[in-house]
């Protein structure tokens, strides 16, 4: 008797299942359940970029919480009846009542390479539509301050591209510069001509943008891209019209992206675009949480949470990779007023600072940095040497001419000496202005200075200045590429290569016009 068709194939439906039902029993009887505790709270109030949470009594600090419509908070204050939650998201559905659950996680970003290139929240979220960011690790935003033993002096230079603050106010690679200023002075355009400076120097950068418009952040963004600057940049973007929470977090997550390259021993530039927004947002949640107010109504640990944030950049030694993040941060005064609270906060915190001022601003003196206010504890040390070669005898006649200019203007009658100096302080003062996203090599500023320092512009109508410079620029790059390399590389100018040097910025000043009246002494 043959077997039907049908009858096989049904057997062997039936074995299949057979198999699967007791591979599922023996899972059943091998696993073992477990009880898991999960703490859940409620809302017991909603405010402008804070929450008011009970029930959860073992939740840490700064852990994230996630309320039950998806929204973020972070865990700030731990009171024994309730806990204070700073929003991270947009408060909108948040109500009283609504479940609250711990993550057991620490808020962290995402680190390493994939965020090259990339605009992102203080959460590290993608916001420039180029789609989910692959990542290769995540690390917390608040993380110590690397020890003292680990690090190391600063020696070498970070060139900003800009005359004024290469040679009279030089920044080293692990320094802390502050840029501070009255609004509206040119401080952002400072930062963002160091990042496209870096373009051939192997640093790495990361803009932080806090409570600035977006139309700001926008522009900025903007330039990094038509100049090439993205493809080693990343931009941290926490609005004026984000909660106050992501502007208090972006600085730290900022500094959490840049330390992953640090450590792997690469050098890394950061700009906090200002830690005055930052400090207010602070200030409003700390209000907002019912912590004691102090000077100006801002908390108490105002000054700490500035301190541990730019205490986190510096130079590692080489047993820790040798790498560095210079801070560049930004600081905005009103009035011109230094010694208001944040500003004189930072300044007691970093290494130096680039003064901008508001009456050069507007007289057109561009980059509107006051050489007089400005200082760099650190970078003089790490400054190339052909720049230490001219910078003392030019920040000299620079402050001797500005004092005398001041002085002139009295109408006193002035003896030759004091004509000659304040002529030639002019021109310095013309040399040392700046287009903007024109940031100059080192050997051709150390061209045109040394030609200023040597009085090859005397001859010359300050109109003819900018031209001159642009003669003396092409020549020294294309008649003498040997002393341009040499300066390039670091070394110090002899005598030989100054008299090269100079003979051929001589050369393309002489076949400048000249003009009468400036020769004889008149302008």
């Amino acid at each position: 008797m043959r077997d039907e068709p049908g009858m096989n194939s049904t057997m062997g439906l039936a074995s299949l299942a057979e198999l699967a039902f007791d591979a599922v029993a023996r899972t059943r009887q091998a696993a073992e359940p477990t009880l898991e505790l999960r703490e859940i709270g409620r809302v017991s109030y909603v405010g402008e970029g804070i929450a008011r949470v009970s029930g959860l009594p073992t939740v840490q600090a700064e852990e994230l919480v996630r309320f039950d419509n998806g929204r973020l908070g972070m865990a700030m204050n731990l009171d024994a009846g309730e806990v204070g939650v700073v929003l991270l998201d947009e408060r909108e559905d948040l109500d009283a009542g609504m479940k609250v659950h711990r993550t057991g996680r620490i808020l962290d970003v995402p680190v390493g390479d994939a965020m090259l290139g990339r605009v992102v929240d203080a959460l590290g979220r993608p916001v420039d539509h180029r789609g989910a960011i692959r990542a290769e690790r995540r690390r917390p935003v608040e993380r110590e301050a690397p020890a003292i033993m680990d690090r190391a002096p600063v020696e070498t230079p970070l060139q900003t591209g800009l005359k004024v603050v290469d040679a009279l106010i030089p920044v080293g690679r692990g320094q802390r510069e502050l840029i501070l200023g009255d609004r509206q002075t040119g401080k952002t355009a400072v930062a963002v001509d160091t990042i496209l400076n870096q373009r051939e120097t192997g640093v790495y950068c990361v803009y932080c943008a806090i409570g600035q418009r977006n139309a700001a952040v926008a522009s900025v963004i903007a330039d990094l891209q038509e100049y090439e600057a993205m493809r080693y940049t990343t931009v941290v973007v926490a609005g004026g019209d984000e909660p106050p929470g992501l502007q208090f977090v972006a600085p730290y997550a900022a500094t959490t992206i840049a330390e992953f390259w640090m450590e792997a021993g690469r050098d890394v530039l950061i700009v906090y675009d200002d830690l005055t927004r930052h400090a207010r947002a602070y200030r409003e949640l700390s209000l907002l949480l019912r912590r004691p107010p102090g000077r100006e109504a801002f908390p108490g640990d105002i000054f700490y949470i500035h301190s541990r944030l730019l205490e986190r950049a510096t130079h590692l030694d080489e047993d820790h990779g040798g790498g560095s993040l210079t801070a560049l941060p930004v600081v905005e005064t009103e009035a011109q007023n230094l010694s208001a609270y944040i500003p004189t906060n930072l300044i007691s915190i970093t290494d130096g600072q680039i003064y901008l001022s508001p009456t050069l601003f507007q007289k057109g003196i561009l980059p509107a940095v006051d050489v007089g206010r400005s200082v760099s504890r650190v970078g003089g040390k790490a400054q190339m040497p052909a720049y230490r070669q001219m910078a003392g005898a030019l920040r000299l006649s620079y402050a001797q001419f500005e004092e005398l200019e001041d002085f002139a203007r009295f109408g006193t009658r002035l003896d030759e000496d004091t004509h000659r100096t304040l002529q030639h302080g002019r021109r310095v003062r013309e040399v040392l202005k700046q287009s903007q996203y024109a940031p100059l090599p080192v050997a051709e500023q150390v061209a045109v200075l040394l030609a200023t320092t040597n009085g090859l512009f005397e001859g010359l109508d300050l109109s003819q200045i900018p031209e001159a410079e642009n003669r003396i620029r092409k020549a020294v790059r294309e008649d003498v590429p040997d002393v341009c390399l040499q300066i390039d590389e670091g070394q110090s100018l002899d005598d030989a290569s100054r008299d090269v040097l100079l003979q051929a910025a001589r050369t393309a000043v002489q076949s400048m016009p000249s003009n009468p009246e400036v020769a004889n002494g008149n302008a």
